[in-house]
């Protein structure tokens, strides 16, 4: 993970679960300017984690990989970085 980055997720939509295909991520809520502090969440041995900012349930999904989600739309890519 360490060459690829820390997948970035939110929760815009407001969904009850966001599936993530990773178990050690970052949090930010919602989007920017509406983002909550970014927290580093790692579920260690669990398939789930609460973030403590906003609730969201995360779930693991084998099926997915790495910085892959569902819904898709959750996956965060800042466009100042990417350039």
């Amino acid at each position: 993970m360490a060459a690829t980055g820390i997948p970035h997720f939110h929760n815009d939509p407001g969904v009850a679960v966001v599936h993530v295909g990773t178990h050690e991520f970052m949090c930010i809520g919602a989007k920017p300017p509406f983002d909550h502090p970014h927290v580093f969440l790692d579920m260690g041995s669990d398939n789930e984690i609460v973030c403590p900012y906003c609730s969201t349930l995360f779930k693991y999904e084998p099926s997915l990989k790495g910085a892959a989600c569902n819904p898709p739309e959750c996956a965060w890519q800042d466009a100042a970085k990417a350039a």
